[in-house]
């Protein structure tokens, strides 16, 4: 059985489009969590109208992507998990696709969709995440044509607003991180699955349409890109890299840094900037938690090099 758990805070505008995208699915032995983060619209009124077979949990406060994602991990049923925004449209076979890849890869712990841009539904979003030399994450092919360039097979980790996880792997390296809240909690998590010795595979014929920051972004994804990137880099990386590429990830931060500091009337820029110095006040306390993580790596260095992308 897979269980698709969609988080959702004021989604009322894009909910019929993700949740009738879900009713045409080719497979039917699948059920639906949505977790509503103490919306303020009538998302939830408009789920139980509408979509009775949905089953909604209502939070009374706003526990980000994190937190309502792992209270629906929690609650549901399937040894698949389905991660899904709010503002997607899956194609028909979405699920069957996951379920036929995790099939075929026993190694998985996590698959990566076909990302694709709702409105120019030829042009990537991502396929599937990738992380460079320089300390740095990235969805593999954004703002790219779609011409068969990215074939399915291995990659660094998933894009969390439309991705399958193995049960069993959660289990084993634990849900996703809720001080992370909203950003990068899913490459901490591929850091954390591959550490284990999990694969993450793209699946290219598992295709999603995504309307880009339609319910995020803005001063609440930049400082929370600039807080989580240095969480990421304390937590997860391990010694063998920063060994290596010490002088890339440092230069690469402070030039971040500078580019917020050139921009600082613009108020994405400044809360970058503060969401970078939380993250280093944040350190001491983020080196407890390294220590468990990387105490318990089952993969070489030659593999985690392997799995880097060099800038």
């Amino acid at each position: 059985m897979l269980s698709v758990v969609i988080p959702n805070w004021n989604g009322a505008s894009h909910l019929p489009t993700c949740l009738n995208a879900l009713n045409n699915q080719t497979i039917r032995d699948f059920e639906v969590i949505v977790v509503d983060n103490a919306s303020s619209d009538e998302s939830c009124e408009l789920i139980e109208r509408k979509y009775a077979t949905v089953r909604v949990i209502r939070l009374t406060s706003n526990a980000g992507f994190t937190g309502a994602c792992n209270v629906g991990i929690r609650a549901a049923h399937g040894n698949i998990i389905a991660l899904l925004n709010n503002d997607t449209e899956a194609a028909d076979n979405w699920l069957q696709e996951l379920a036929s890849a995790f099939d075929r890869y026993q190694d998985a712990g996590i698959l990566a969709s076909r990302l694709m841009l709702f409105d120019k539904r030829d042009v990537f979003h991502a396929a599937g995440d990738l992380f460079r030399s320089d300390g740095t994450s990235a969805n593999r092919g954004v703002w790219q044509k779609d011409v068969g360039q990215y074939r399915e097979g291995y990659v660094f980790s998933a894009c969390g607003g439309a991705a399958g996880y193995r049960r069993e792997m959660l289990q084993q390296v634990g849900l996703l991180d809720e001080s992370f809240f909203f950003s990068l909690e899913d490459v901490d998590l591929g850091w954390r699955s591959q550490l284990q010795g999990w694969k993450t595979v793209y699946v290219p014929s598992a295709v999603v349409y995504h309307q880009l920051s339609a319910t995020g972004g803005g001063t609440t994804a930049s400082y929370h890109d600039g807080r989580n990137s240095i969480y990421v880099l304390i937590k997860d990386v391990p010694n063998s890299v920063w060994r290596v590429y010490w002088r890339s990830i440092l230069w690469r931060q402070i030039a971040l840094a500078w580019q917020a500091l050139c921009s600082w009337r613009g108020k994405d820029a400044r809360a970058r900037l503060r969401g970078q110095l939380a993250g280093i006040c944040a350190i001491p306390a983020l080196l407890s938690r390294r220590r468990k993580i990387q105490s318990t790596c089952k993969v070489s260095s030659e593999y985690i090099e392997s799995i880097l992308t060099m800038v």
